[in-house]
């Protein structure tokens, strides 16, 4: 593979241990000097209310509050079918949603199966759904989402054994759904990423499923350190160094053992060579970015080649919300698309090894007073969402119809949407610049 760019790599040393040293492909720029202003102006708004910590008295609440968030500002993308089935698991069925970006072909379609985010204890079905039709849309593949058993309710363990009995059931049976078991790819945000890794992992150990493809979205892999990106961005990015602290205290009340146990923190296998190839998505403005980035590195030093998509001016849930944020449509955009390389080959073609890094950012051409550009790019944002909306509505009207609604999201009849796109276009640009290509 040919490297358009060649920068050094920062000081590997603002990583803390077990990560190891002397590795190139780390980003050049760990962090912005400032948020992408899109993303200043969502956190802008988000922060006015006051989420707290997740506790035991607030659990319930914080699960609503996510799942109105990512309903809120999540595109939801139109897809051919969306429909729920059961999944035969280790303790009772495992509900998952299957998405189907068109009608059902002659020939069974590859698969990428998607473990939702939330710190083990919050998320499901609807709080990945935006997420899912995106990616389904872009790929060209069934994406299934799995609802797994949650914290605190259930131990560490009991969520992973639901997410691999999904997958080896779908390896198994998913001919029943016109998936074709032999091309299947597993991802997962955050807490989810933690169990993409883990279920590769053990996939990879115990024979089982050939996955192509391992989609770890700014990923939480080590529960057993901390890591220099905490306290760099302890507050003010949705996720926090205290609701960190707070998320730890719940899980360590059952699995205080467990945090340094592999199938739980697979960043401590020592074992990760023949691993499927991965990519992995990380944020400057993240709390757990340096979690991500040392895995990266393990993986690199393993052979596995790995597509580091980063960045340095976004924060930790952002894909979530693709409706608002460009940089979310981005990310989900390059994941459908090394999705649709990696899976897309018939039995026994191998799919291209990807092992590069790219740096991801926004850059104005215009220089604007920041209460300005807060004011301008808010307002473009929210008018998007509203037509957004509207056209949502419609199409949900129109559903009987094999092109009603279609013309909702037309243009002309959305105005703010397509100034937002051309002003976006010419005064902040979103641009990648490759710093990393390995063998």
């Amino acid at each position: 593979m040919q490297c358009t760019v060649s920068q050094p790599t920062p000081d590997l040393r603002l990583l803390t241990a077990p990560t190891p040293t002397g590795t190139p492909g780390l980003p050049t720029r760990l962090r912005a000097d400032q948020l992408d202003g899109e993303s200043e102006a969502l956190l802008g708004v988000l922060n006015l209310a006051r989420r707290g910590t997740i506790t035991h008295d607030t659990l319930r609440a914080q699960r609503k509050g996510w799942e109105i968030s990512a309903r809120a500002l999540g595109r939801a993308d139109a897809v051919a079918e969306v429909r729920n089935v059961w999944i035969p698991g280790p303790h009772g069925d495992i509900e998952a949603r299957v998405y189907r970006p068109a009608a059902a072909a002659a020939d069974a379609s590859p698969a990428f199966i998607w473990f939702h985010g939330g710190a083990f204890m919050i998320g499901g079905l609807t709080t990945a759904d935006a997420v899912c039709r995106h990616i389904a849309r872009v790929s060209g593949v069934v994406v299934v989402s799995v609802r797994y058993r949650l914290a605190p309710e259930h131990d560490l363990y009991a969520g992973r054994a639901d997410c691999l009995a999904a997958v080896e059931w779908l390896a198994r049976e998913g001919h029943t759904l016109g998936i074709d078991g032999a091309r299947l790819a597993v991802g997962g945000d955050s807490a989810g990423g933690n169990l993409a890794a883990a279920v590769s992992q053990r996939c990879t150990e115990q024979g089982g499923p050939a996955l192509r493809l391992q989609v770890l979205v700014y990923p939480a892999t080590n529960l057993s350190v901390e890591f220099p990106s905490k306290q760099e961005n302890a507050a003010g990015y949705l996720l926090t160094s205290d609701g960190i602290d707070s998320i730890h205290d719940i899980l360590r009340e059952r699995d205080a053992d467990h945090l340094a146990d592999p199938w739980v923190s697979p960043a401590l296998n020592p074992q990760l060579a023949g691993l499927p190839p991965a990519l992995v998505l990380t944020a400057g403005f993240d709390p757990i970015r340096d979690d991500g980035l040392g895995y990266t590195q393990l993986l690199r030093e393993a052979a596995v080649p790995v597509e580091l998509l980063h960045y340095p001016g976004q924060f930790h849930g952002f894909v979530n919300f693709d409706g608002v944020l460009r940089s979310a449509r981005d990310a989900l955009e390059r994941i459908g698309t090394a999705l649709r390389a990696a899976l897309r080959p018939a039995v026994g073609q191998p799919a291209p090894a990807v092992n590069r890094t790219l740096e991801i950012t926004i850059t104005p051409a215009l220089t604007l007073p920041r209460a300005g550009r807060r004011l301008l790019t808010g307002s473009l944002m929210l008018g998007e969402r509203l037509e957004s909306w509207r056209a949502r509505a419609t199409r949900r009207l129109w559903a009987r119809s094999p092109r009603g609604g279609d013309w909702a999201s037309a243009p002309l009849l959305n105005p703010v949407t397509t100034c937002r796109a051309q002003v976006a276009r010419r005064l902040a640009p979103i641009q990648a610049s490759e710093t990393f290509c390995g063998a």
